[in-house]
């Protein structure tokens, strides 16, 4: 993937979020989960302001939010889940598209 798709994926995702509305989710999950949208939100305005990168601290934690967003989508009805996925793929393209530490660009 070049880098200029992966941007270009980033922001056509990162658009329709923005527009979509939030779902309804369990009471009992509801503040982790929104913390997590936020956090994704953070990572994005990161990369999109940072020129195309992710720095190492901020790769911890879209893994560390990949985790957590795997195991609380059992829960979620199916607008809710279409919704977190969409910020799952989100992360995976963040992650995919900014190298890690020790390889070229870091």
């Amino acid at each position: 993937m070049s880098a200029g798709s992966g941007r270009d994926d980033i922001l056509k995702l990162w658009q329709a979020h923005q527009q979509a509305a939030l779902p309804d989710v369990p009471h009992g999950s509801k503040g982790e989960l929104f913390v997590l949208d936020d956090v994704l939100g953070g990572c994005v305005a990161f990369y999109l302001s940072d020129g195309g990168t992710v720095d190492q601290p901020r790769r911890a934690i879209l893994e560390d939010y990949r985790a957590d967003l795997g195991r609380l989508m059992s829960d979620l009805e199916p607008a809710a889940v279409a919704y977190f996925s969409r910020l799952n793929r989100l992360a995976g393209l963040l992650l995919a598209t900014s190298p890690q530490s020790g390889e070229p660009g870091t």
